[in-house]
């Protein structure tokens, strides 16, 4: 994959947004109160924008979103030390922190094909809610926030800055 820097985990990210331009996030089910759009691994011998649509319908059920816009290049974030022990055990090697490529993506149907236990994959998330582009920054974990504001700088003439966070949607109920 062109550019990707070495020492990193190949993954991406989606910012999924609604007809409101609002931003779709979920909490962790293993870090409770920890926020964040929706991302993982590149499998060997895929494309980023592959893996990017992959990722949206294991996490979230979504297949009903179309790709708006693209971060040009790889944008990184380090694992502080116990993430990173933790995780480069779980996927074996020797990974600073992630590499990832982002995709703004507009979700083209209603929310009910949210599904964030849909059996495309172990659920990862507990709850959802649509929030504006601030919260979503805000609410990220530290060492992902950096990347979250680089995402939503080049996404910005997309979104709308008004937005007000919807009610959270909880899978449990």
């Amino acid at each position: 994959m062109d550019g990707l820097p070495s020492g990193y985990r190949p993954n991406v990210g989606v910012c999924l947004i609604n007809s409101d331009n609002l931003v779709f996030v979920a909490s962790r089910l293993n870090v409770p109160g920890a926020w964040q759009m929706p991302q993982g691994g590149i499998e060997d011998g895929e494309e980023p924008k592959s893996a990017a649509i992959r990722e949206l319908l294991e996490e979230t059920g979504i297949v009903s979103a179309e790709i708006i816009a693209e971060v040009p290049n790889w944008l990184t974030y380090d694992f502080p030390p116990a993430v990173k022990a933790k995780v480069n055990r779980l996927w074996g090697g020797e990974w600073h922190g992630q590499a990832q490529k982002w995709f703004l993506m507009r979700l083209t149907k209603d929310e009910s094909e949210i599904n964030l236990a849909s059996g495309e994959a172990d659920p990862e998330f507990a709850e959802w809610k649509w929030t504006s582009p601030e919260e979503v920054i805000e609410q990220a974990v530290d060492y992902k926030r950096p990347t979250y504001e680089e995402v939503m700088r080049t996404f910005r003439p997309y979104l709308n800055e008004n937005g007000i966070a919807a009610k959270c949607k909880s899978s449990k109920w």
